[in-house]
């Protein structure tokens, strides 16, 4: 039996820590490739999704004529952008950045700080994810080309994810619930999201889905739980669950383009 809100079994539903919902202010968008909608055991875009409130996935390969996608897009009170390295992704502390995001607002200098009051006169930041492995999330790119045409925004930092037991491409590539921790937690440093927005259930969801999911795989290598998927036979190994309380967010003050998968 699976929970039809976290698709995760019963036995490790992990609803209760979205509860309550996250409301930053900002309205995340998840792209999920469907190959990604099936990895119910360590996908993390749908954990997210019910952590943040007013978040909401969008399933698909080909999003150009998605009617959603296309209303949100063409909705002058939203600010899309999308969450994709490179030389031409702002990030927080862009001065280009902050014009679009206040368009209202002038800004004598690009290190001119934006007054917390003015966090209600703001466009609503619109973030659009792509919910994919790395080979997928270039799937989609090729699909939908426009997406490109978008803002993107990345990290200020660097962050290395604590994702144990999935191979990303590259060490600075991180999950897709993790971009949405450290963009909120970079919103709040730049004065964009509010101060009293709690951000940490999203690292204590996927915190707990990683040990869940290596105690059942130690389990099954111990003949204590039955195998689940063909593919059970290759973890034959008792693998060491991570003790999350003497670990912290690995960040690089200097800032440097992040990956996101």
């Amino acid at each position: 039996m699976r929970c039809y809100k976290c698709f995760r079994p019963k036995e490790f539903c992990l609803c209760s820590f979205a509860t309550p919902q996250i409301d930053s202010g900002v309205k995340f968008i998840f792209l999920m490739h469907p190959k990604e909608a099936k990895r119910q055991r360590t996908g993390t875009g749908r954990l997210a999704h019910i952590c943040l409130a007013d978040s909401e996935i969008l399933q698909g390969l080909e999003f150009s004529q998605n009617a959603r996608l296309r209303e949100l897009l063409a909705d002058e009170n939203f600010l899309p952008v999308l969450m994709y390295p490179g030389n031409d992704a702002w990030n927080v502390n862009d001065e280009n950045f902050a014009k679009m995001l206040f368009p209202k607002n002038s800004f004598e200098n690009q290190n001119e700080k934006i007054a917390t009051d003015a966090i209600h006169a703001r466009k609503i930041l619109m973030p659009i994810i792509i919910d994919a492995t790395w080979f997928c999330s270039r799937k989609i790119i090729e699909h939908n080309e426009f997406l490109l045409r978008l803002p993107k925004l990345s990290f200020a930092k660097n962050y290395s994810s604590i994702f144990t037991f999935k191979h990303e491409p590259r060490p600075e590539c991180v999950s897709t619930i993790e971009t949405c921790y450290y963009l909120i937690k970079e919103l709040q440093e730049a004065k964009i999201v509010a101060q009293n927005v709690d951000a940490e259930p999203l690292m204590a969801i996927f915190k707990k889905l990683i040990s869940d999911q290596l105690r059942a795989e130690n389990e099954r290598v111990q003949g204590l739980r039955p195998s689940a998927h063909c593919y059970d036979w290759k973890y034959n190994k008792i693998r060491e669950i991570p003790d999350f309380s003497k670990t912290s967010e690995t960040s690089d003050s200097k800032g440097a383009e992040n990956s996101i998968s």
